[in-house]
């Protein structure tokens, strides 16, 4: 594994979530990444699972060699520039015939692939990489990367496996506990706890996910958005009570649900999440984009992250304006379809009542 260390008191990393390319790749998710790596110029970029779209039917045929083609369209930029990356999985990666070791076979042909030792041989991208300070003598900061599996049988996500979280709490241990950031694809359900539950007519209610449905959101505060109810598993085996013990992982950072983008703390942990970067899926429009965060060596537990966007960059020009018109506003679920009906239905009926009462009124 290639060695990483500050540079001159600092460490940028580069946080790209949800590519979930299929073949042919659109060229605008490409363009996107090649400017946010030129103007941010990270020391490392983390791709924080769903690199490809699994599921999509360009796979079907010929899937090892476009699968190939297709990731070395999004990692060319960062190899041309001899930029490090790493990378864990999400659940549309998992979707695809072409496996998780023949995927990351793939990312190896690369040489700035930068992996740390897979927990097993199924969970290959569940790993973390120290970094070292500026001399290079000793690690002072560690990154974290979980594969956060994906969907049960019965439709919904899986949690983290325990045996995942022991892991975590031996490296942790084994680390002496250092300054670290911790990364996976699905969000746990603590999510939920920076989120602020309201009336379903309240404007920009979100109704939750799975288990909690009927439930309504919003985002609290003005950094930030949020387009979507978290997608997060339904039992909740206690991996954040693992994350915040110790006081050594100062941030989880997702992806996931791509019309996402905010962090808030929680008992003293950054839970953030990071907006979809993929053209070839739905994605908050202008607001596709990447977080970064930059490491101070002086001061290891005051990290800065903040979001670069594509109209920031000055590159969102969609080549294909109907595709992107549409996943930029098609509804994420068939849950969020029936909240839309079932809001307008009770804004008629107000709106009926009210003519009504009006009506007599008159009379």
């Amino acid at each position: 594994m290639k060695s990483l260390s500050f540079k001159d008191g600092k460490f940028r990393i580069m946080q790209i979530a949800d590519v979930q390319e299929d073949y042919p790749v659109n060229p605008d998710t490409i363009k996107l990444i090649t400017a946010a790596i030129e103007k941010e110029k990270p020391d490392l970029v983390v791709f924080t699972g769903d690199q490809i779209q699994g599921y999509s039917a360009c796979y079907k045929d010929d899937t090892y060699e476009r699968v190939k083609k297709v990731i070395s369209e999004f990692i060319t930029p960062l190899s041309e520039r001899g930029i490090p990356f790493t990378l864990t999985f999400g659940n549309h990666d998992d979707d695809c015939v072409t496996g998780k070791n023949a995927q990351l076979e793939l990312y190896f042909a690369f040489e700035g692939c930068t992996m740390g030792e897979g927990r097993t041989k199924d969970d290959p991208a569940t790993h973390c990489i120290n970094i070292r300070d500026s001399k290079g003598e000793k690690d002072i900061f560690t990154l974290y990367l979980i594969d956060s599996n994906k969907k049960e049988p019965d439709g919904a996500y899986s949690p983290v496996k325990k045996e995942q979280i022991e892991w975590l709490e031996k490296k942790r241990k084994e680390n002496g506990y250092l300054p670290a950031l911790l990364f996976q694809h699905i969000p746990v359900p603590e999510f939920y706890k920076v989120l602020k539950k309201v009336p379903f007519y309240t404007k920009g209610a979100l109704e939750a996910y799975k288990s909690m449905k009927n439930t309504f959101w919003i985002l609290p505060g003005d950094e930030g958005f949020l387009g979507e109810t978290p997608a997060v598993p339904v039992i909740n085996n206690g991996e954040f009570d693992s994350i915040r013990a110790h006081g050594d992982i100062l941030g989880l950072f997702v992806g996931h649900d791509h019309n996402n983008s905010f962090v808030r703390n929680l008992d003293g942990v950054d839970l953030g999440y990071t907006q979809g970067t993929g053209y070839n899926t739905y994605g908050p429009g202008e607001k596709r984009g990447v977080r970064i965060f930059e490491l101070y060596e002086d001061n290891l537990r005051n990290y800065k992250t903040y979001t670069v966007t594509a109209d920031e960059l000055g590159v969102y020009k969609p080549s294909k304006p109907v595709q992107e018109f549409i996943y930029r506003n098609a509804p994420t679920s068939v849950d969020e379809v029936l909240t839309n009906f079932k809001r307008c239905l009770a804004i008629s009926l107000t709106a009926t009542a009210v003519v009504q009462i009006i009506k007599r009124i008159i009379k």
